[in-house]
């Protein structure tokens, strides 16, 4: 079970040391992830409403890129009526993003709870186009992950890690070592009062550097780690998959396994709204590439509403993805 924490305990200097000089392998990083207890716990905190969300919430789901702009993202999400913000790529204690907890910064502007897990411990400042916006010459807690934001509290709060063996940290999987981190991908799933009933969430990011055979093999261990969660419940899996990725000569997502994989489940992801999902932005400047990269995938489910959102609807470009938004009611039994 992971432990829900108010605050979560930041990495100590000499664990910090350790992660620098131990060697770059799978072992070595399942005993430095396994002794971080950051990794192990998820913080929920915020504040907001009591009362269910309504019968046919609004759902989306936003890679923001760190989250440079918390105050503007947040708005993008109340103009849209989101009950629900599915986030990945959010940071917390880190130089690029000025040390905010953006997460947290988030749910006050919405007034909404939120629950945040450390998809990886950096140890390094970011890219060379991170730096630009780096004040100063240190990581305050280095944590970078996912999050959910609700309108409702949360009934229950897991993280599922989807790897351990350090994807980002051994040379073997192809870690650069420019930018020394611990952890891996990873989930957050919750389960919150509709009116008509629990409904399981989950903020999920796959792995980008990789083929799709990781990535079906990471959303399979998800789905799994689901049924154990919320078994009998609707669910709506939203996050940026990563689809494409690896794939030569176009990274086209149809080349990924994992669709017919969940659809043999019994998941959906028809709401999920036509169109590529990523644009240029501060830190990413590449004009001529566009993915399809963000999804929903839903088992017990019907989608009224599906919907793209720029994310530079405001003349400024908030993340190199958009946001999907969907609307969902609860199928008939």
């Amino acid at each position: 079970m992971t432990r829900v924490v108010d605050v979560l305990p930041p990495a100590a200097e000499a664990q910090i040391d350790a992660i620098r000089i131990a060697p770059r392998t799978a072992t070595a990083h399942r005993a430095l992830l396994a002794d971080l207890d950051c990794m192990q716990a998820v913080q929920v905190g915020g504040q907001g409403p009591s009362t269910p969300l309504p019968a046919d919430p609004r759902i989306i789901a936003w890679n923001v890129e760190r989250c440079l702009f918390p105050k503007e993202t947040a708005a993008q999400v109340a103009a849209h009526g989101a009950d629900i913000a599915l986030l990945s790529e959010v940071d917390c204690g880190m130089a690029r993003t000025q040390q905010r907890h953006t997460t947290a910064d988030m749910a006050d502007a919405l007034g909404m709870h939120y629950a945040f897990g450390v998809e990886f411990l950096e140890l390094g400042l970011g890219s060379p186009t991170e730096l630009e916006f780096c004040e100063d010459d240190h990581n305050a807690r280095g944590w970078h992950g996912n999050a959910i934001l609700s309108r409702t509290p949360f009934k229950r709060v897991e993280m599922l890690r989807l790897d351990d063996h350090g994807h980002w940290f051994c040379p073997d999987f192809g870690a650069d070592p420019g930018q020394p981190r611990v952890g891996g991908r990873m989930a957050l799933m919750a389960v919150v009062d509709t009116e008509t009933g629990s409904l399981c969430v989950v903020s999920t990011h796959l792995e980008s550097n990789a083929g799709p055979e990781h990535r079906k093999e990471q959303f399979d261990r998800l789905l799994d780690a689901i049924d154990r969660f919320a078994p009998d419940t609707p669910v709506i899996v939203g996050g940026d998959l990563n689809t494409g990725n690896h794939v030569p000569p176009d990274h086209s997502w149809q080349s990924e396994t994992l669709f017919a994989g969940a659809e043999a489940r019994g998941y959906s992801w028809s709401g999920t709204p036509e169109g590529m999902t990523t644009r240029p932005s501060l830190i990413t400047r590449h004009p001529e590439r566009r993915m399809k990269l963000d999804w929903f995938a839903t088992r017990g489910l019907q989608t009224t509403e599906s919907v793209l959102i720029a994310s530079d609807a405001t003349g400024q470009a908030l993340s190199d993805h958009d946001a999907v938004l969907c609307r969902v009611t609860r199928e008939a039994v």
